[in-house]
């Protein structure tokens, strides 16, 4: 009976540390990074390029509700002269399945000109997003158009990447799964660490074009 006592008390313990380590990563991530995330329009200062996101899109090609605040926003801030093009960052491993033209479609039809819209097909994640952006892309001048859960981590590994990046954050819609996604990316933060402390680099350094 003693052991079974101690076997939990254990595993409470065990449970503390861990909720405490991840509200802690949080909090530190949260506070690197909010003096580069704004609000209000007004008081956000121009850049280059807009980064947008991705995130899922339906099989019709219709932008999830996420993803339709994000591209929303970004078209905001294009709109008022915040930004002057668009780097669109999302997954298109397969062609059964695509992010970054699903958007570029999106404000195609808002009218925004093809040669302010530049393409990275192998944003398959935050970091590679993030990644590629410098690397790749050579964006020096940038804003980061993402949900107020999302921004601190995509902020985050942008400054420990060497991206000056700021970041905006997208229309303060409520998700049914917003939960969820909180815990979610609570854990992405660990991942976002881990990539950091390896160097990691990301999925693909190649510049597909289509």
């Amino acid at each position: 009976m003693k052991l079974f006592k101690k076997l939990i008390l254990a595993f409470a313990l065990f449970v503390i540390i861990g909720i405490l380590i991840i509200f802690g990563l949080e909090a530190y991530i949260q506070k690197e990074t909010s003096n580069l995330i704004y609000s209000e329009i007004t008081e956000l200062p121009k850049a280059k390029t807009g980064i947008i996101l991705g995130a899922s899109v339906h099989a019709d090609g219709k932008l999830s509700p996420i993803l339709q605040d994000r591209v929303e926003t970004a078209y905001q801030l294009y709109q008022q002269n915040k930004i002057e093009n668009f780097l669109i960052s999302g997954d298109h491993r397969t062609d059964d399945y695509d992010e970054v033209n699903a958007i570029k479609n999106y404000l195609l039809k808002k009218g925004v000109p093809s040669r302010d819209i530049i393409l990275d097909h192998s944003g398959f994640d935050t970091y590679d997003s993030m990644f590629r952006a410098k690397a790749v892309f050579e964006i020096e001048d940038a804003i980061v158009i993402t949900q107020k859960f999302h921004l601190p981590r995509s902020l985050y590994i942008a400054k420990n990447l060497d991206a000056s990046y700021r970041g905006f954050e997208a229309a303060p819609v409520a998700y049914t799964s917003s939960e969820t996604i909180k815990r979610r990316e609570q854990l992405a933060n660990f991942k976002a660490i881990w990539e950091l402390i390896t160097n990691q680099k990301p999925t693909t350094l190649e510049n597909r074009i289509d």
